[in-house]
């Protein structure tokens, strides 16, 4: 069947079932859930999936909210992924735009699936929770939860997995910072702060000079590295001297290797400050995402792609750097993750603003248009061999 024959079927598709796509994005944003805990989202999504005949398998790679969702042809063919990401902020909600990136994945995927019988081969959506972070139950893992997606080989038979995420502006995939944690507990001995201070041991003391030490040490960190923490627990009362503090740290720079170059740094300057007021400090590490491995043969289909939509790409140099766990998905198979425009150029991250172009008339048509994009690059690459051999030979090439 000729590629715009079913591009049309694509086209049809979308335009028959955008309220229903928009409906669950909606009921999402009004409904925010921390990571791991998106259970009303997780719900949603694998209903829509069921619904058009997808197989969905929930509570997989060690996360109850997360899920593997498959409809196969009955002819032989390459697997595309769709990445769908659904958690909400602590205290500021779909601040990210879950809401949109989830219900677009899904969209896509669904969308893509109408034209399998003459494709040929699966569309598989990884339901994948807690992006920003979230524990998996009572001493269960934290983040990261797209790497544990590929530990559990639910990436193994992928040939190339997919995403957009809503922005300021329409650009391509860009590279971003790997990102590990560091989290520090210092513990002391309490005592009264007026009547007796000099058989305390102040934690929080300790504290105070590790978030001191670490605050000079960024002078002479190299160009590009991020390090940035909270104060997690400052003690309980101020006449007691505090027997317990914490603080969470990033460190976020261009490669895992340089990453963990730096985390004896930091922890040199805990021990030392834990030497210096006698207290004990114990500190837990956290392997966070990867850098982005970049496949320039994707991003030129997604390109074409996201202009037959009537979108406008910006080319200009990347200017800035986030950090995101479908980098551990890109070292694993060739993946994309554009940005799609739902509000002005300046519009920031993790802001009221944000929140609201997610909410926005602006934000549900561009979670049409992203899942029109990412079919349609699904669909090119289950029929046109080349095109997806070019793809995984850049991704055999980028380091």
């Amino acid at each position: 069947m000729p590629l715009n024959t079913l591009q049309l079927t694509l086209e049809n598709h979308l335009e028959q079932h955008s309220a229903s796509y928009i409906a669950v994005a909606k009921s999402i944003f009004a409904k925010p859930e921390t990571g791991n805990n998106e259970y009303f989202a997780s719900a949603q999504l694998t209903q829509l999936l069921t619904e058009q005949g997808f197989e969905a398998t929930r509570n997989v790679a060690g996360h109850e909210t997360a899920f593997y969702a498959v409809k196969a042809s009955s002819k032989p063919g390459p697997t595309i992924a769709f990445l769908a990401e659904y958690d909400a902020l602590i205290g500021i909600g779909h601040a990210c735009g879950h809401n949109l990136i989830g219900t677009t994945s899904v969209a896509a995927a669904i969308t893509l699936s109408q034209v399998l019988e003459q494709t040929g081969g699966r569309v598989v959506v990884l339901g994948t929770p807690a992006e920003e972070g979230g524990l998996a139950g009572p001493g269960g893992p934290k983040g990261n939860v797209k790497k544990r997606f590929v530990e559990a080989g639910l990436l193994d038979d992928v040939d190339v997995a997919l995403m957009v995420h809503p922005s300021g502006k329409t650009r391509l995939t860009e590279s971003t910072l790997a990102n590990n944690h560091l989290y520090f507990h210092f513990y002391g001995k309490p005592s009264h702060a007026a009547s007796a201070p000099h058989e305390g041991i102040n934690a929080l003391d300790a504290l105070v000079l590790l978030y001191n030490g670490i605050s000079v040490l960024r002078q002479q960190l190299p160009d590009g590295v991020r390090v940035h923490g909270i104060i997690t627990n400052g003690g309980q009362a101020p006449n007691v001297i505090p027997e317990y503090a914490s603080a969470h740290y990033y460190i976020r720079a261009d490669s895992r290797e340089l990453v963990e170059s730096l985390e004896p740094k930091l922890r040199a300057i805990a021990e030392g400050v834990a030497l210096a007021t006698g207290a004990r400090v114990e500190i837990d590490h956290q392997i966070g995402p990867r850098d982005f491995k970049l496949n320039p043969a994707l991003e030129a289909v997604l390109l074409e792609e996201f202009r037959a939509a009537g979108e406008h790409v910006d080319l200009s140099p990347q200017r800035n750097k986030v950090s995101t766990d479908a980098g551990d998905i890109s070292h694993a198979v060739p993946t994309a993750h554009p940005w799609l425009k739902i509000g002005p150029d300046d519009l920031i991250f993790h802001t009221v603003p944000f929140r609201e172009a997610a909410n926005s008339d602006r934000g549900y048509q561009a979670l049409m248009i992203g899942a029109r994009v990412l079919a349609r690059t699904g669909l090119r690459l289950l029929i046109d061999a080349d095109a997806l051999q070019a793809v995984k030979a850049d991704f055999t090439r980028q380091p």
